[in-house]
């Protein structure tokens, strides 16, 4: 497991409104962590917060990356109105937004972006890294997205699987640092039964018991905060198992009011671990908080 003692919180900035309110995310988080912050611009020259179209084409490099540190200063300059003891640099690195902040998650103890970048082609490539970030980022990614608060719980899905595990302990690490009750999400649903009746004239009979079914669920549920509880008894928790077909759904209802919403990326196996699952990808585009997203990686310091 790689230390992180002393890693920054990295928030990457590329000119758009969005990016500006990662920084004052970033800021605050950096605030509540005791962490240094470091303010990033990825420095490919069609992405310097101009347009496609109005860059002229003889327009010379150092112009443009005069342009990318001008963006980056600005940024710097809103975080350190958050806390005046906040330690923030900021940094023009050369290469895409997706491989640059790659780079950057490896020794950050948590990579903040906005949730849209610039409009035109820009749009598609920096909209597009908060999904491919968060699939694949060496450490947690938060996404600015609906209202920042200050109260609220912190709310946090669960399937009971291994990779559930680690966004569990991170929502618990947060709650704890927040102040905050933390509500534990585990969605399910009954089985459909099988109609035969136009091939066979019969309906097959229901093979389970509900109240069975409903306990073994509450028991997934209780398994999933068993061990965290004992670690952080501190943390108000409130368990809420719901019947629904669509957790992705039940999460963004969730988020409203909470001051923040974590979800595991849910990647499989050596191609799985590129893809950000379904549930987490929809919560990323309608959650109504800031969105933290932990990918499984056998364990991190907070």
């Amino acid at each position: 497991m790689t230390d992180r003692t002393g890693a920054p919180v990295v928030v990457g900035v590329d000119g758009s409104p969005s990016a500006l309110d990662a920084v004052r995310l970033a800021a605050r988080e950096a605030v509540l962590r005791h962490r240094p912050l470091r303010v990033v611009n990825a420095f490919l020259w069609p992405l310097v917060g101009t347009p496609l179209g109005m860059v002229a084409p003889v327009l010379p490099d150092i112009e443009l990356r005069q342009e990318a540190e001008k963006l980056v200063e600005e940024a710097v300059d809103e975080a350190r109105k958050v806390g005046a003891e906040l330690a923030v640099t900021g940094a023009v690195v050369d290469g895409g937004p997706v491989a640059v902040l790659l780079r950057e998650s490896r020794d950050a103890a948590l990579l903040v972006l906005g949730h849209r970048g610039l409009g035109g082609f820009a749009e598609l490539l920096v909209g597009s890294a908060a999904v491919q970030l968060s699939a694949r980022a060496d450490c947690p990614v938060l996404v600015a997205r609906g209202e920042a608060r200050a109260d609220g719980p912190v709310v946090v899905g669960v399937d009971g699987s291994a990779l559930s595990d680690e966004a569990v302990g991170f929502a618990f690490a947060e709650a704890a640092a927040r102040g905050a009750e933390l509500v534990v999400v585990h969605t399910w649903l009954y089985p459909q039964p099988v109609s035969y009746r136009e091939a066979f004239g019969d309906v097959l009979p229901l093979a389970y018991e509900p109240e069975q079914l409903r306990a073994d669920e509450q028991r997934v549920l209780a398994e999933a905060v068993a061990g965290w509880t004992e670690r952080y008894p501190e943390v108000t928790v409130r368990p809420k198992l719901v019947a629904a077909a669509t957790p992705a759904r039940v999460l963004v209802e969730e988020s409203v009011g909470a001051q923040l919403t974590v979800v595991g990326a849910h990647g499989r196996g050596s191609l799985g671990s590129l893809l950000l699952g379904s549930v987490s990808h929809a919560v990323l585009h309608h959650c109504h908080s800031p969105l933290a997203i932990v990918r499984h990686r056998g364990g991190r310091d907070r």
